[in-house]
């Protein structure tokens, strides 16, 4: 009888996403969004992302910029880092736990949102790309370590390569030109992995090397699983590079999914994925800087001080302290990638930040699905997004790839792992 239910209950998510469900409307952006009611029903909105191989297509990019796959045939690319010789490291990997289903919708969100993704089993390694001769062409690809659970964040600073796996972070020794881990890695400090509902570990490292910082997620949308399982989650660890002594630095950000320092301030930012099931247009998945003991409003509230009644009990303490982000990124475009970017990638993208958004699921007009550059001024949000690279998903509702994270190389291009496709795009400027 219960497989029985969860059929009906999938035949009639797949009907909900072929007619439509609430109406959506165009995506805010901005530091003053104007936020619509929230709507509640049945079903949230869905549409499911149609898988397609690229073929002779490649995603577009702005006239003077070229796209080229430097890498293919990955066991889904999460996130990259640019070692000091120019040498690339991909993180391979895909994590959680299946967890019980609380309702029939929590069957079909996971049927619906697994359709958009790679059937490839995660590599759980590291991959290194290496161009010898500056050509563009990256001749070498060979695994740098494995046997990792799940890697995502990476970080890179005084001979030390960090890796944040969805249950541990853990440290390599590195010599420049290095091609393959010397052994296995030790481990700086274990991480929440219980559930594992929103299993990435994003990492960031200040510039000396001595300090980490680490986003876990939370283990439910709004804590429908309660609040014990929530214990050290949704928050951003501030970790002691040598000791791995940590604590919370931020909290309150449901899925923080990339950290980057600014450089220059030194300031810490992050993009993060915000709750679903409030309609197509909220919460917005945001952009914004990260103070030190701030806390964001998850459960209780988003967007500073609009209440969540879904979360029981409610604390009005909390609420009245939340922080509203800096930059509203549009609801629901799953934000996985953040970098800054420097002069080299040449104007208008010379001063701000690129994200990579992986693409919606909860809403029947699809959006993300594309890298976006926000511009910055004085070392702030200022202005629309621009769409740097598009086509991921294209007209004809096929989804081609799907961003993970994006990072500037100092020679002057742009690094995106398509964790769809298993392919690392490398975007520069024409001579």
């Amino acid at each position: 009888m219960r497989h029985s239910y969860a059929l009906t209950a999938l035949s009639m998510a797949l009907l909900l996403s072929a007619c439509g469900g609430e109406k959506d409307t165009p995506q805010i952006h901005g530091a003053d969004p104007k936020l619509p009611a929230a709507e509640r029903g049945l079903l949230p909105s869905m549409k499911i992302a149609e898988p397609a191989a690229w073929g002779d297509q490649k995603p577009t990019v702005p006239a003077g910029y070229s796209i080229t796959a430097i890498a293919n045939e990955l066991a889904v690319p999460r996130q990259t880092l640019v070692l000091p010789n120019g040498d690339i490291l991909v993180a391979e990997g895909k994590g959680g736990a299946e967890a019980p289903k609380l309702k029939p919708k929590d069957v079909i969100a996971s049927y619906i949102k697994a359709q958009g993704n790679t059937k490839v089993k995660g590599g759980n390694r590291l991959t290194l790309l290496r161009d010898a001769d500056g050509d563009g062409k990256y001749e070498l690809k060979t695994v740098f370590a494995e046997n990792l659970n799940a890697p995502y964040g990476l970080a890179f600073a005084n001979g030390k390569l960090y890796v944040a796996n969805q249950d541990a972070l853990v440290r390599f020794d590195y010599t420049d030109g290095q091609t393959k881990a010397s052994g296995a890695p030790t481990t700086v400090t274990e991480l929440p992995a219980k559930i594992n509902h929103h299993w990435t570990k994003s990492l960031a490292i200040t510039p000396d090397g001595n300090t980490l910082f680490v986003g876990i997620g939370s283990n439910s949308n709004v804590t429908e699983r309660g609040m014990e399982v929530e214990l050290d989650r949704a928050q951003i660890w501030q970790i002691d590079a040598q000791s791995g002594a940590h604590k919370p630095y931020a909290t309150g950000v449901r899925n923080p999914t990339a950290l980057k320092v600014q450089p220059g301030t030194g300031q810490l930012w992050a993009v993060a994925n915000e709750r679903d099931e409030l309609g197509p247009d909220l919460v917005p998945d945001y952009l914004t800087s990260i103070r030190e003991g701030g806390f964001y409003g998850w459960p209780y509230s988003y967007w500073g001080q609009n209440v969540d009644p879904r979360a029981q009990p409610q604390d009005p303490a909390k609420v009245a302290a939340a922080i509203k982000p800096d930059y509203s990124l549009g609801s629901h475009v799953a934000a996985l990638g953040v970098d800054f970017s420097i002069a080299a990638m040449g104007e208008p993208f010379a001063d701000g930040a690129f994200v990579g958004e992986h693409g919606s699921w909860n809403r029947d007009n699809p959006v993300g699905y594309k890298v976006v550059f926000v511009p910055f001024r004085d070392g702030r949000p200022a202005g629309e997004p621009v769409d740097f690279a598009t086509g991921f998903r294209g007209a004809d509702g096929k989804t081609r790839g799907r961003p993970v994270g994006v990072t500037v190389d100092p020679r002057g291009a742009l690094i995106i792992a398509d964790d769809l496709s298993g392919i690392v795009w490398r975007v520069t400027r024409n001579q």
